[in-house]
This record gives C-alpha cells, sequence and structure tokens, in this order.
C-alpha cells in the first residue's frame, strides 16, 4: 500500500491540502493549487497515477448472485471524519437517516442491450447497445471489433438489422436499424439484459438487476447501489420523514470503461445522458436550505447531481450529457453523503469514492471488507460514507 502523509502547504496563501507521497512518478509543478487534494514530493508535484487506486481481492468475494431479500445484505458505515468503521445490514439504515434527509436514486431501466446477429457472411456478430442518439441511431460496441467495418450490415431477425455508419473515438460503432414493428418490443424480443463479466452464475429472475422503483429505459448497465432497497424499506423511509427524490443517468460506457492510462487524469470519459425533473430539484434546494444532507444513491446520482450543480444549494433542471471524471482533488458541491457498492480496482468508481471520503480511508476500508469476508461488485454489499473527509 502506498505510504502518505497528510501536509498543509499554503504558498498562495490558500487552504490546499497536498498529500505527500515517496513513490509515484514526478512531473514539474507547472500548475496552480486550486483544488482540495494534490499528490506533492518536496519541490515537485507528482502525478495521480492508476496503482494508488489498486486492492488485492480474493475471486471468491465477488458475488455471483443477489442476496435475498434485497436488503439483508451488508451495510459498512464509514464515517471520514472520525475514521470510524461500523458494521451493519442494509435493513438499519434508517438507524443513520434523520427526518428531512434526502436520498436522490437513479431510476433508470437497464434495457436489453446485448443483440447476436450475423453478417451476410453468416459470420457471428455481438452488438452491445450503449446510448440512443435518435429513434433508429445507436452508439454501439460491436465483436469482433476489428472486422465491423463502415457499410457492414448485421443481421438479427427477419424483422430487425441494422448497418454501421461509422466509427466511435472510444472504439465504437454508430449503427442505424432498420425494424418491423416497435422498436423496443422487438428489442425485448431478441435482445439479452447483460450482466458484468465478472459475474459467471446466470440468475433465473433478472429483475434481480434491476432496482425496485426503475422506470426510464436506456442503460446498459444497472445503478447497482440501489438494488439493495425493498419497496417496502423505501415506504418506511418516507413515514420516518426522510425525502426520496428521482434523477436519471443511462449508465454507459462512461461509468464501466476501464481507465488505461497510468496518470488518471489523462483519462478521457464517455458521456452519457442525464435528467434532473423540477420536483428534484426543489428538493434538493428545499433540503439544502433546511440544513439537512443530500444523500446520493449509487455513484451515478453522485455524478448527475455534480454534473448539473449550479451553486452548493442547487441544481440545474432538465436534461443534458455529462463526462464528469471525479477524482481526488475534486471538490462536492451537492452531495453530503453517498451509498455505494465495493467497486473494482483501478476503477473511476473507487476514485470516485476516494475523492470523497479521502484515498487511504478508503483503501482502509476495502482491505477491511476484504477480512470481514464482505461480497463485492454488482450483486455484493455496500457502505453508506456519512460524509465527505473535509
Amino acid at each position: 500500500m502506498l505510504k502518505t502523509a497528510e501536509h498543509l502547504w499554503n504558498p498562495l496563501k490558500l487552504k490546499t491540502k497536498i498529500i505527500i507521497s515517496t513513490i509515484c512518478e514526478k512531473i514539474t509543478p507547472t500548475k496552480n493549487f486550486v483544488g482540495d487534494f494534490f499528490w506533492y514530493n518536496g519541490a515537485e508535484v507528482i502525478k495521480i497515477l492508476l496503482n494508488d487506486f489498486d486492492y488485492n481481492l480474493p475471486e471468491e468475494l465477488i458475488a455471483q448472485t443477489p442476496i435475498e431479500p434485497r436488503n439483508a445484505s451488508r451495510l459498512m458505515i464509514l464515517n471520514p471524519a472520525t475514521k470510524e468503521i461500523l458494521h451493519e445490514r442494509f435493513y438499519n439504515l434508517k438507524n443513520f437517516l434523520t427526518a428531512g434527509d434526502t436520498l436522490i436514486f437513479n431510476d433508470t431501466r437497464v434495457i436489453p442491450a446485448r443483440l447476436i446477429g450475423h453478417k451476410s457472411t453468416g459470420a457471428r456478430v455481438e452488438v452491445f447497445l450503449l446510448r440512443q442518439i435518435n429513434s433508429t441511431t445507436w452508439e454501439t460496441l460491436v465483436k469482433p471489433g476489428r472486422k465491423i467495418t463502415e457499410g457492414t450490415e448485421i443481421i438479427f431477425s427477419a424483422e430487425l438489422s441494422c448497418t454501421v455508419t461509422a466509427r466511435t473515438d472510444f472504439g465504437g460503432r454508430i449503427v442505424e436499424f432498420k425494424f418491423s414493428g416497435i422498436f423496443e418490443e422487438i428489442l425485448d424480443r431478441l435482445g439479452e439484459t447483460p450482466l458484468p463479466p465478472y459475474i459467471h452464475e446466470k440468475i433465473s429472475d433478472m429483475e434481480r438487476y434491476q432496482t425496485v422503483y426503475n422506470r426510464e429505459r436506456g442503460s446498459a448497465a444497472a445503478p447497482t447501489a440501489g438494488l439493495h432497497f425493498t419497496a417496502a424499506q423505501m415506504d418506511e423511509l418516507k413515514n420516518l420523514g426522510v425525502n426520496l427524490g428521482f434523477v436519471t443517468l443511462h449508465v454507459g460506457l462512461g461509468t464501466f470503461r476501464p481507465v488505461q492510462t497510468e496518470n488518471i487524469e489523462s483519462h478521457q470519459m464517455h458521456e452519457e445522458f442525464y435528467t434532473v425533473p423540477q420536483a428534484t430539484a426543489d428538493l434538493i434546494h428545499d433540503t439544502k436550505i433546511r440544513g439537512k444532507k443530500i444523500i446520493a444513491v449509487g455513484t451515478t446520482s453522485v455524478r448527475t447531481l455534480e454534473s448539473a450543480a449550479i451553486d452548493t444549494n442547487s441544481v440545474k433542471v432538465g436534461s443534458d450529457s455529462t463526462k464528469i471524471f471525479i477524482y481526488p482533488s475534486y471538490k462536492f458541491k451537492i452531495v453530503d453523503a453517498m451509498i455505494t457498492n465495493f467497486h473494482l480496482p483501478k476503477s473511476t468508481l473507487i476514485m470516485l469514492v476516494s475523492a470523497f471520503a479521502g484515498r487511504e480511508f478508503i483503501l482502509d476500508a476495502y482491505k477491511t471488507a476484504v477480512d470481514e469476508r464482505y461480497r463485492f461488485f454488482s450483486f455484493g454489499d455496500c457502505m453508506f460514507i456519512l460524509g465527505s473527509r473535509e
């Protein structure tokens, strides 16, 4: 594990917190220090490196099936201010909330985004839907990618085919669909709901890879922190005076694309579509004015709220796309606490929670989770981070 020590460095009379590191790659200090959190070594700024977000995870701790009931999963409580770690069950979440707090959920629904077809030669082709551009055009990933060129027609059935019209910067393809009937109904019949590649077992009820509150179709993957909630638990929280608000972010490549650059600041996020309704924006503003907490359920809710933030009390209403990449140095505007699953090593998601709670504390918490045999990733357990490290 990277050994670090926290110091204050204030040559510009800015309250800037620096993390001292002895093993990261050095670069010349040419940028202004305006964030919360930078890697520093003597008189030299140091890049934030991918390996700084690595940890050891035994494969048997990767959850292969969902737990029953949903809210029986384990819940790790993290307090970044005191560095305290508690162990609970998700059905006891109410014990850590107060009346007037607001939970913000991502109400997206996972679509059957994987289509299996063939070229005119008979060669098998897999098309993975990422983002809808218009009524007939989608951004996709294709396999085998090198053999799928512009102009290639892919046939899925007598009622559905597509033609590749362009390549994308991320190695994907833009495709134009042709279909007879209603596209969503055809997709429901022919498509498969994709599970993450680290899940090797089939699940009998694919609704267990959907949240109970989903309503807006469009995601290629589930907002997994929300999988722990039951409808009864949500009703219980409302009866206790906890507010429930909803946003939509359709999960795509921006959420699960691996970081492939050693200097994480060079990583480019993929665009994802989000919506903030007026009712949710009003709820957030009222909660903030009353001095209560905005608690994001999942990293997709975090990214939506921070993308839409106008200031520390309000968010912009409407739909937009975001490429926001949150990593240490980011200053949070809206989110006061978050519920989140345990994420893959070196992922943008573990970088996000590290920005919120502090990298060392998060890695210590992950080590504790491994030692305590928590279940990891999409069908695994989760944590409730009570507040930011500041």
